[in-house]
């Protein structure tokens, strides 16, 4: 079983002008639209070749233009294939940009705002978000910006597990689509009036745990020069061994007919030959049978991968794109992720032993390491998630209160922590929140609280359909502020836009965070649970952190 939140998005309407906007990309003329009044987009351009076919499972090849006069880019194109109900193909490695309207070659070159989607490493796309909002504030505000997203692999297609993977050198084809797609923004975006040179990347949930994954590369620096991390880092999925999946990749198999009876390891030459439906349906099925929660993850790959190590070894190695960044969590990032069926401490271990455990052998490391935990979060309901709910157990059993706030720490805030203090010993300039606003009433069970990526509501427009109030709305207002601060000037401090409480750097000395909240956006320190995640951080070789 999954879980996924998904957040909707009204997508730009592909309407055009007579005359529509034009961009000269290497000889090819892409035609965009201009349907949203002072801004143009061009959607659904081909950053690498379709991969199907031969290049289905291996990694992505670099699209090339060669013979192409002119492109239609008035639309998105269709999310990477994925269980239904969301529209998709494996047509689908391609990119968008959005730009204010009226840039001419010769123009002061814009930074540039590459937005990552998540989804669970199996969900989602790029269409889904409308960005134009950011682009209007961006321009109000004097500080115009390009915007950028883009789609890559899901599930199976993107983040292929097993020994076969493993073998043929093709684990992690997400996180390649991802590296081939910022090298495609560093080489063209000057084309659209944007600074190869200011790219700034963020993302949420899984979007935000990729581009943490790419940070633990140093060759990101060539193509980005700042970070947002948000509700997402390197071991949002545990970082295991590719082996560890191998039964998800079995029954992925398993569920196409036509390659059931190929030999284990040799499967790919099969899976290479079926029709797109068909893996439709076996992602579906095997996502439906996985133990995990979250079966198809980014995983470690070894020397000279995009993972070589745990992350939390490579950090305090050093090994990382020194890089500025923001880094923050929700307030309850674990309560949508707990079943609420969840009533005792068996369910919690049970719950979390798939994540961890290497073999179906009982692991006394991993069974110490989970009774210390047990330990740290008793099951009283007061210090459980939703967090600042006193006693309510909302007619569940207190058990899940206690595992949301595990989950949470362990998944999230845990990591976060980590990341920001290791920063700090490296001299990497960084501003740490925590995003507590309550959402529109009934957008989320009660016993949610402030769930994971509840946040992204308020960058990508939509807290008006669902009734928020004027003091959320304007929350959003500051908040998109910051985050173009920090775009145009790597300190979301600019003193530009909306009226808004300053947001101190995380250092050695104040070991603070933002409180982002419409009744009260204060500083608070990052010193909260401080005995259970700083534990948590002493155990990450057993949390694949």
């Amino acid at each position: 079983m999954y879980w996924v939140i998904i957040f909707l998005f009204p997508t730009i309407s592909s309407t055009c002008s007579i005359s529509p906007p034009t961009v000269n990309l290497n000889g090819t003329l892409l035609e965009g639209s201009d349907a949203v009044p002072g801004q143009e987009f061009f959607g659904g351009i081909p950053y690498a070749e379709t991969p199907i076919g031969e290049l289905r499972f291996r990694l992505p090849v670099p699209k090339t233009w060669v013979g192409v006069k002119k492109f239609d880019a008035t639309e998105f194109s269709l999310s990477c294939l994925q269980p239904p109900p969301i529209p998709s193909s494996e047509d689908c490695l391609t990119l968008n940009v959005i730009r204010p309207a009226g840039i001419s070659v010769g123009d002061k070159l814009l930074p540039v705002l590459v937005w990552v989607h998540g989804g669970a490493f199996v969900a989602e796309g790029s269409s889904l978000f409308n960005a134009s909002g950011i682009v209007t504030q961006s321009v109000s505000r004097g500080t115009p910006i390009i915007f950028v997203s883009f789609n890559y692999r899901l599930g199976p297609l993107g983040f292929p597990p097993g020994q076969e993977a493993a073998d043929t050198g093709i684990l992690n084809l997400g996180l390649r689509d991802l590296m081939v797609a910022f090298e495609w923004v560093h080489d063209n975006i000057e084309a659209f009036g944007g600074d190869p040179r200011k790219v700034t990347t963020f993302g949420i949930s899984a979007g935000a745990a990729l581009i943490a994954d790419l940070y633990l590369n140093p060759k990101i620096e060539n193509f980005v020069r700042a970070f947002s991390f948000q509700s997402g880092f390197p071991s949002l999925a545990p970082i295991i061994n590719a082996s560890h999946g191998q039964r998800n990749w079995d029954n992925f198999v398993q569920a196409i007919p036509e390659c059931r009876s190929t030999f284990a390891n040799l499967t790919l030459g099969c899976l290479r030959t079926v029709d797109s439906g068909s893996l439709v349906n076996a992602i579906t099925v095997a996502t439906g049978e996985a133990d995990d929660l979250i079966p198809w993850v980014p995983t470690l790959d070894g020397p000279g991968g995009i993972i070589p190590d745990l992350p939390s070894k490579l950090l305090n190695e050093g090994h990382f794109a020194h890089l500025p960044f923001i880094a923050g969590d929700v307030l309850d990032e674990g309560t949508a992720f707990v079943p609420s069926t969840t009533n005792s401490t068996q369910t919690i271990t049970d719950g979390l032993t798939p994540y961890f455990a290497q073999t179906s052998v009982a692991d006394p490391v991993l069974t110490a390491t989970f009774d210390r935990m047990l330990q740290l979060y008793p099951d009283i309901p007061a210090l459980g998630s939703p967090y600042n709910t006193g006693n309510e157990t909302f007619g569940l059993s207190s058990q899940f209160k206690r595992s949301a706030s595990l989950f949470g720490d362990i998944f999230f805030i845990a990591q976060r922590r980590a990341l920001s203090q290791i920063a700090v010993t490296q001299g990497i300039k960084s501003f740490g929140y925590s995003f507590t606003d309550p959402p529109p009433p009934n957008e989320f069970p009660v016993f949610w609280g402030v769930p994971h990526a509840t946040d992204a509501n308020y960058f990508f427009g939509t807290l008006p359909s669902l009734n928020a109030s004027v003091a959320a709305i304007h929350l959003a207002e500051q908040m998109i502020d910051y985050w173009l601060s920090f775009t145009t000037s790597l300190d979301p401090n600019d003193g530009k836009g909306s009226k808004r409480a300053h947001w101190p750097e995380y250092t050695s000395q104040d070991q603070v965070l933002i409180q982002l909240n419409s009744a009260n956006t204060t500083v608070i320190p990052d010193n909260f649970r401080k005995t259970q995640i700083t534990f948590l951080n002493s155990q990450a070789d057993v949390l694949h952190h």
